[in-house]
C-alpha cells in the first residue's frame, strides 16, 4: 500500500466526504461511515496492487476488474462456507448441548 505518492485519506466531516487514494488515483467518497470507507479503500488498493504484482499488465482498468474479481473469489468463498449446512457430528454436538442448556434452566426455575 505505500507508495512515494500515497497520500493520507482526508475526511470533510461538513459534507460527510472522505478523499482516499486507490492505485494511485484519488477519489472523493461519500458516506455515514468514513472510517469503514478508508478501510475499503485500502484494501482495494492492496488487492489491485497484489494483482498488479502477479500480471504483466499496466492498464488499470483491466487490474481493477482482475482484483475485483478476486474480492468476488473470497466473498463467494466465505458465503459458501458460511451457508454450508453443518456436519452430522456439529449437529449432534449442537443439539445435545441445547438440552444440556434446557436441563440447566429447568433446574434453575424449579429452585430459584
Amino acid at each position: 500500500m505505500a507508495t512515494a505518492t500515497k497520500q493520507p485519506p482526508t475526511k470533510d466531516p461538513a459534507n460527510g466526504s472522505v478523499r482516499v487514494e486507490i492505485f494511485d488515483q484519488v477519489y472523493n467518497l461519500r458516506g455515514s461511515d468514513a472510517d469503514y470507507i478508508i478501510r475499503l479503500a485500502e484494501y482495494v488498493d492492496m488487492k489491485m496492487r497484489a494483482v498488479s504484482e502477479q500480471t504483466a499488465t499496466v492498464d488499470s482498468v483491466r487490474l481493477a476488474v482482475l482484483a475485483a474479481l478476486n474480492i468476488a473469489d473470497e466473498y463467494h468463498m466465505l458465503k459458501r462456507r458460511q451457508d454450508a449446512p453443518s456436519s452430522p457430528e456439529t449437529r449432534q454436538r449442537a443439539s445435545k448441548l441445547a438440552k444440556a442448556l434446557d436441563e440447566v434452566l429447568q433446574d434453575t426455575r424449579r429452585t430459584g
